[in-house]
């Protein structure tokens, strides 16, 4: 397994766990961070061996707390775009990895970090966790997606209201607007993570892989194209060996063994 730098990385059965590893610097995205994670993705893009991914944070104050500030402070107009540009592509990548990405959100996520966030399939957070998007407070703008993804998950007026005043809410409220899917005590987080890693490790993996890009692309586009993708997915997930035994085992009352074939 390749080493990072500032990434931990390790492989528990079929569930890939990433922990971002900048603790004392609260595990904010710099540079070198979101190169790290767009080659981890990358690498693992057509991993069959993987079928769920947990992303956190290293220590017990931080998910990803924001972008590296230093690193912000003397941009200009083409070196802001080309960061913005470097982290919307691994947003994309992330939101588009073929296999489930489920953010453990362990601390502060804020900035960059609900960014990272909001690019995940599931938010499972602490009842310790803080999220926000506070760049208004520096003089700028989410550059990550999070003016296009924050109302597409809390809706329009709250997104406009949380980005307007740079409020950091709590887990809590974050649960109430839907931000995070799930909120528990901070010392079950990553055991109920790699719950329900597990329960979607146990589904049909090509099925979860094509259910995936249905949803992601028919948010992008028209009903009627996300249900043409839809007719297309499902046809295409008909001729797979785990559709055969999905069926099978329903009918025969046992528990189906997919394989991803």
């Amino acid at each position: 397994m390749t080493e990072y730098k500032n990434l931990l990385v390790e492989k528990e059965e079929a569930v890939l766990i990433i922990k971002i590893n900048r603790e004392s610097a609260l595990n904010a995205l710099n540079k070198e961070t979101v190169n790290e994670l767009q080659q981890l993705f990358s690498y693992y893009w057509s991993d069959e061996s993987i079928r769920c991914v947990i992303l956190t944070g290293a220590g017990e104050k931080s998910f990803v707390a924001g972008a590296d500030i230093p690193e912000l402070a003397d941009l200009d107009v083409r070196s802001g775009t080309e960061l913005s540009a470097r982290g919307l592509f691994l947003m994309k990548t992330i939101q588009n990895f073929p296999k489930p990405v489920i953010a453990a959100i362990n601390g502060f996520a804020l900035g960059g970090g609900c960014e990272l966030a909001m690019a995940c399939d599931i938010r499972l957070a602490s009842e310790k966790a803080k999220m926000g998007q506070p760049e208004v407070n520096l003089g700028i703008i989410p550059g990550y997606g999070g003016t296009q993804r924050l109302p597409r998950l809390v809706g329009r007026g709250k997104a406009m209201q949380l980005i307007f005043t740079g409020e950091i809410i709590d887990a809590q409220e974050a649960y109430r607007i839907g931000l995070v899917n799930e909120v528990y005590p901070h010392e079950q987080l990553m055991d109920k993570a790699m719950e329900m890693a597990r329960l979607i490790c146990s589904k049909a993996p090509i099925a979860i892989s094509l259910a995936k890009e249905c949803i992601n692309r028919g948010l992008d586009g028209t009903l009627t194209a996300g249900c043409d993708l839809e007719k297309a997915n499902f046809g295409q997930v008909c001729s797979t060996g785990d559709k055969n035994e999905g069926m099978e085992a329903f009918l025969e009352k046992r528990k189906p063994s997919f394989t991803g074939h």
